[in-house]
């Protein structure tokens, strides 16, 4: 929309920030920080979005006070080179580089905001521990990353007695209400303002009326993906539709398409975590197969590794298989829920009642069990100490038939074998500047979190939307208020 349309506008503030999750609040924050006036827009009738329904992990490292405290060594990096292969072809070097080096500082910032954490390990494959513990390991001890960077485990969780994503919005939101930011709820943008190809504000709607908004020195979205939008999943990420989504419902894409209207450039849009319908102990102590009985990743490596290897490359067609012993090394409260869908006495008989080609179990069981007895996985490299031969009586889980962790109460099934968000979005500098499609910033428009590529490519780690969300929410606050 052309600035000269509008006669008067209803609001004006130095920095308007759009969307009210981990990203807008700290790029909130750190604009007011900077002596910028702030007016944060959120949709929907109070902070959180999908930040909080999270599980509270912040991928930060280097050496953090919290890894230290546990017993661990780390540097910026070895946590760089993890990320850049856990990441994805592709990965943005730069972004990545930056965030490793500045990961300390960011989470003394936290901190210093009052996000708690605490100095203890979670040390077994897991979603979320049912502990507090605030340390876990995300595959960086697993195959093949080992080989590229010197493991650390830099999984920080909010301390909370479930999912750490409403602690950390609730502690962000009250620091947002100590400062002069205007909260303006119920309240969507529709359209960006351009005066001489800058903009300048956004055309919005509260309830039934339209409002507008002057930013002086620039805007900053942080909307969220696009996982809510089944047309533009369609477009961009199909193998995504038809999934459970993983957010508040307000993923729609909105922000995405209201900067590409005025030139944008997006990135990595077929992305996506996929959070599998499996219990990460139980897959861990057994094994996944594929339709054909076949093993196709290392069962101890970041759980949404095996999410992205199970969806893209299987179609979700996909198995656990383990034993009683297996199952019940698995403690009550980290089951959420699951039993197995088959049992059997023989491996033969499990082919039949899972409909696999006969002789596939057979054949992949007693080659794992062969090598297993050895603490050998020659094909996979699973670590020895999750291996140990298979034995009678035999089960199968469907992932496909879905599951939901207790936070979830009765709502939520990882419909269709997964629950998953977009992690590609617009393209970004480090400051969080939205470039068009020659590379060249926009002026006055930035952005963070999942409306951004952000770091990512097409792999994901726990951690690293929180993480991301906050620190270049920060960077981008920063930039606007000095625009």
């Amino acid at each position: 929309m052309d600035a000269a349309e509008i006669t008067a506008y209803d609001h004006e503030t130095d920095v308007l920030v759009i969307g009210y999750g981990c990203a807008g609040a700290s790029a909130a924050l750190e604009a007011d920080a900077a002596g910028a006036d702030v007016v944060l827009l959120e949709r929907q009738s109070g902070g959180g979005g999908s930040s909080a329904l999270s599980g509270g992990e912040m991928y930060l490292g280097g050496g953090t006070p919290i890894q230290e405290a546990c017993g661990f060594t780390d540097t910026a990096e070895e946590m760089e080179k993890f990320l850049l292969a856990a990441l994805g072809p592709d990965a943005d070097q730069e972004k990545v580089g930056l965030y490793s080096r500045e990961s300390v500082a960011h989470y003394q910032w936290l901190v210093d905001h009052g996000v708690p954490f605490k100095p203890s390990l979670w040390d077994s494959p897991t979603w979320v521990p049912p502990t507090d513990d605030g340390l876990m390991w995300m595959g960086e001890n697993a195959y093949p990353f080992y080989e590229i960077a010197e493991p650390a485990p830099r999984g920080h969780r909010v301390t909370s007695d479930g999912f750490g994503g409403k602690v950390l919005m609730a502690v962000l939101s009250e620091a947002v209400t100590k400062t002069a930011i205007a909260i303006h709820t119920d309240t969507t943008a529709l359209r960006l303002i351009m005066k001489d190809g800058r903009v300048v504000g956004v055309v919005a709607r509260h309830f039934n009326e339209t409002v507008t908004y002057r930013a002086r020195r620039g805007v900053v979205i942080t909307t969220g993906g696009f996982a809510d939008n089944k047309e533009m999943l369609a477009q961009h990420a199909p193998q995504l539709v038809g999934l459970g989504v993983n957010s508040d419902g307000g993923d729609d894409g909105r922000g995405i398409v209201m900067a590409q209207a005025v030139g944008a450039a997006v990135k990595h849009m077929s992305a996506g975590q996929v959070g599998i319908s499996l219990v990460p102990g139980m897959m861990v102590r057994g094994m996944i197969v594929n339709s054909v009985g076949q093993r196709f990743i290392n069962e101890d490596v970041y759980p949404g590794l095996v999410g992205q290897a199970a969806l893209f490359k299987h179609n979700l067609k996909v198995w656990v298989i383990l034993d009683e012993q297996a199952y019940e090394e698995v403690p009550v409260d980290e089951r959420w829920g699951v039993q197995p869908h088959f049992v059997a006495e023989t491996l033969e008989e499990l082919e039949r009642e899972i409909g696999m080609p006969e002789g596939a179990l057979q054949n992949t069981v007693g080659e794992y069990n062969r090598f297993a007895e050895h603490g050998e996985d020659p094909y996979f490299h699973k670590s020895a100490r999750w291996l140990r031969p298979l034995q009678s009586p035999f089960a199968a889980i469907d992932v496909q038939r879905g599951m939901a962790p207790p936070e979830y109460g009765d709502g939520g099934t990882g419909g269709g074998g997964a629950e998953v968000f977009t992690i590609g979005g617009l393209r970004t500098t480090v400051d969080g500047r939205v470039l068009d499609l020659d590379d060249d910033a926009i002026p006055g428009l930035f952005a963070a979190g999942r409306a951004t590529s952000g770091l990512h490519s097409w792999g994901y780690i726990s951690g690293t939307s929180l993480g991301d969300g906050t620190f270049f929410g920060r960077r981008a606050g920063v930039a606007a208020s000095r625009e």
